[in-house]
């Protein structure tokens, strides 16, 4: 259904946005490090159920969507480059700081934790951007349903999305005790995602691309 050159562009795509800070990384980690890796967990699960929904409305031709209505895309795009500006700023800010930073969050239950994951996910511009624009690139009407296709290449990004990202829940805690004794290296990681942060946003809003009709 699918070739061997989609999956492997499709994991790419998937490594590499995952291992960009943004907002699900900043929250798995400051939710982990803040109230342990269960919290984290719980969160993740709430991050792959904003996944599944997204692959939902892929498969159901929301690309097809913003061709037919540009205006909408455009939208998309100016609103998710000025959330990364945003919280790009939130990383440098005085008073600001890491993800890995221990701070005293108040402790949500499992419920509000499941909830806020999938919010942050389906608000999170970098999985709009892939969903709408990069994943029907891979797609060949040709080679059979492109539904299917759709679904079969969103599952190999979610799986390589939760499976990175459980990594990140689960040695958040070690990763923000190394980072409390090493103030140097916690101020790099800010600038660090401060500017990984401020490039992703300039390549959504400078982006030429068009969404593709699956």
């Amino acid at each position: 259904m699918v070739t061997v050159g989609a999956v492997v562009g499709i994991s790419l795509i998937a490594v590499g946005l995952v291992l960009t800070p943004g907002p699900n990384m900043i929250y798995l980690v400051s939710r982990s490090v803040a109230q342990g890796r269960r919290a984290g967990l719980i969160s993740l699960t709430g991050v792959g159920a904003g996944f599944l929904i997204y692959l939902a409305a892929a498969t159901a031709g929301m690309s097809a969507v913003f061709t037919h209505v540009p205006q909408l895309y455009l939208a998309l795009k100016i609103a998710g480059a000025a959330y990364l500006l945003w919280l790009a700023w939130q990383a440098i800010r005085p008073g600001g700081g890491s993800p890995f930073t221990p701070r005293d969050l108040p402790a949500d239950g499992t419920r509000k934790l499941f909830t806020m994951g999938m919010v942050t996910n389906l608000l999170n511009p970098k999985i709009a951007v892939l969903y709408v624009s990069l994943l029907p690139q891979f797609i060949d009407p040709a080679l059979g349903s492109v539904a299917t296709q759709s679904f079969l290449l969103g599952l190999i990004q979610i799986a390589i999305a939760l499976t990175v990202n459980g990594m990140i829940v689960l040695f958040a805690g070690s990763v923000g005790t190394f980072f409390t004794r090493k103030p140097n290296w916690l101020r790099f990681q800010r600038y660090a995602t401060a500017a990984a942060l401020t490039w992703f946003a300039v390549r959504v809003a400078t982006d030429k691309s068009k969404p593709l009709t699956a």
